[in-house]
C-alpha cells in the first residue's frame, strides 16, 4: 500500500484473484433461493420448516468451522486452506448429485457450508491487508458487487437447466443437473488454487488470527457482540428474503417458479448488484453510517409495500428491489466493526464470519412463525426486526477509522 491510500498495482492481482472466489462462493450459495419449490415438491415436504431446515444446515457450518479456520490459516497457510475449501465444497456437491435425498441434501448443504466458511475466513481479512483499511468499505463493496452478480446468474442458470436438463439427472428432478455444474465449477476452482502462485500477504500481527487469549479479550468487548448480531441479522434478512421469494409469488400471486418466480430471484441480486456499483461512489462521497441508515428506511418501505400489495406486478417489481437496499449493508457492517477495534482484527473476522450462522436462523425462524400462523406474509414480517437493529448500527457505531471520502483530502488541508 501507497501512503496515498492507493492500491499498488502489484496487488492488484490478488484482488481479482479474491473477487473470482467470491464469484464461485456466491454462486454455489445463492442457488437455494430459487431450489425451495423444487425441493418441496421433490420430496413432498408437508411443512416450510422442513425447507428451512436446508439453509439452516448450509449456514450452522459457518458457527462449526469460522473459527476453527482462522486457527487452520495461522498454522497451514491461506493457499491450504483455500484448496480446502473449494475440496469440501466439490465433495458436498458430488454428495447430493449421486444421491438425491432429503437428508443427504441436508448433509450436503452442511459439508459445503462447512468449505464456504473456510473460504470467508481466508478472504476477508485479505482483503483489509490488500486494500488497505481506509479502502476496506470500497473493498468490501467491489466483492459486493461481483457476489451479487454471480447470485444474479445463479437462478437464471436453474431455469435452463430445468429446461435442459443433463442427460444424467434424475427423472423428475432437472434441478439435479445444478449440482453436477458445481462440481465442474469446483474441480476448475482447485486446479486454479494449485497452480497459481499467490503473492505472500504479510498480514499484521493484528490482522492474523490470534490464539484463545485475542478471542477471549474480545468476546468482553460489548461491541463485538453487537457487531457480530449485525452480521446475523443482516444475513437473517438476506436469506429469509432470498430462500422466500419464488414460493411467497408462487403462492400469493400465482407466479410459476421456475420462470418469473426465478427471475424474480435473480433480480434481487441483480438489483443488488446494481445498488453494490453505485455505493462504490457513494461509499467516496458520503459516510457509511450515514447510508446504512438510509438503507435500513429504503430496505423497511419496500418490504412492507412487498408484502401488503395486492398487485402481482408490484410485488414482482418491489421484493426483488429490496436487494437494492440491502446492496451496502454487508460490507458496511463488516468494514465498521474491523475499524473499531484497534488489534485483534484477524479473530474478529473469524468472530464476524461464525455470525454468519444468522443465515441458519432467519430461513428457519420465517418458516417456523409462518406454520405457526398458516402464512408465510406474517412469517416473513419478522424481518423487520432483522433490518430495525441493522438500522440502528448507523448510529451507534463509533469507528476509529472512517470510510475514505473524496472530500476528506481537501477537509485536512
Amino acid at each position: 500500500m501507497s501512503n496515498n491510500g492507493k492500491i499498488g498495482a502489484g496487488r492488484i492481482g490478488l484482488l481479482v484473484v479474491i473477487m473470482i472466489f467470491w464469484f464461485v462462493i456466491s454462486f454455489v450459495t445463492n442457488i437455494l433461493g430459487p431450489l425451495i419449490p423444487d425441493i418441496i415438491n421433490s420430496f413432498n415436504l408437508s411443512k416450510l420448516t422442513l425447507a428451512g431446515f436446508i439453509p439452516t444446515s448450509f449456514f450452522v457450518a459457518y458457527a462449526v468451522m469460522s473459527i476453527p479456520a482462522g486457527l487452520m490459516i495461522e498454522k497451514w497457510g491461506e493457499k491450504t486452506v483455500l484448496f480446502l475449501g473449494f475440496f469440501m465444497d466439490l465433495v458436498g456437491s458430488l454428495l447430493f448429485a449421486f444421491l438425491h435425498t432429503y437428508p443427504v441434501l441436508l448433509a450436503s448443504c452442511f459439508i459445503i457450508g462447512l468449505g464456504m466458511a473456510m473460504l470467508q475466513t481466508v478472504i476477508n481479512p485479505l482483503q483489509r491487508a490488500v486494500g488497505g483499511e481506509e479502502n476496506y468499505a470500497f473493498v468490501g463493496d467491489m466483492s459486493q458487487v461481483v457476489f451479487s452478480g454471480a447470485s444474479f446468474v445463479s437462478p437464471l442458470v436453474f431455469t435452463y437447466y430445468v429446461a435442459h436438463p443433463m442427460k444424467f439427472a434424475p427423472e423428475g428432478m432437472p434441478w439435479i443437473s445444478l449440482y453436477y455444474l458445481f462440481g465442474f465449477i469446483l474441480v476448475t476452482m482447485l486446479v486454479v488454487v494449485l497452480l497459481c502462485r499467490f503473492p505472500k500477504i504479510d498480514l499484521k500481527a493484528d490482522e492474523k488470527s490470534g490464539g484463545k487469549a485475542s478471542y477471549f479479550e474480545l468476546f468482553k468487548e460489548r461491541k463485538v457482540w453487537l457487531f457480530a448480531l449485525g452480521i446475523f441479522f443482516y444475513v437473517s434478512t438476506e436469506q429469509g428474503i432470498a430462500n422466500n421469494i419464488s414460493l411467497f409469488l408462487e403462492r400469493y400471486h400465482g407466479v410459476d417458479p421456475h420462470t418469473q418466480g426465478a427471475s424474480a430471484v435473480a433480480w434481487f441480486w441483480g438489483s443488488m448488484l446494481i445498488g453494490c456499483i453505485i455505493g462504490l461512489l457513494l461509499l467516496k462521497l458520503i459516510d457509511s453510517k450515514v447510508l446504512l441508515r438510509i438503507c435500513g428506511i429504503l430496505a423497511t418501505a419496500l418490504l412492507a409495500t412487498a408484502l401488503t400489495t395486492n398487485s402481482a406486478s408490484v410485488a414482482l417489481y418491489t421484493l426483488p428491489a429490496v436487494g437494492f437496499a440491502m446492496s451496502l449493508m454487508y460490507p458496511i457492517i463488516f468494514s465498521l466493526a474491523l475499524n473499531s477495534v484497534t488489534k485483534h482484527h484477524g479473530s474478529f473476522a473469524g468472530i464476524m464470519c461464525t455470525a454468519i450462522v444468522g443465515g441458519a436462523a432467519g430461513p428457519l425462524f420465517v418458516s417456523l412463525l409462518s406454520d405457526a400462523t398458516h402464512s408465510l406474509r406474517t412469517g416473513m414480517c419478522l424481518i423487520f426486526v432483522f433490518i430495525i437493529y441493522i438500522f440502528l448500527i448507523g448510529f451507534w457505531a463509533k469507528p476509529i477509522v472512517k470510510n475514505k471520502l473524496i472530500t476528506s483530502k481537501k477537509s485536512a488541508e
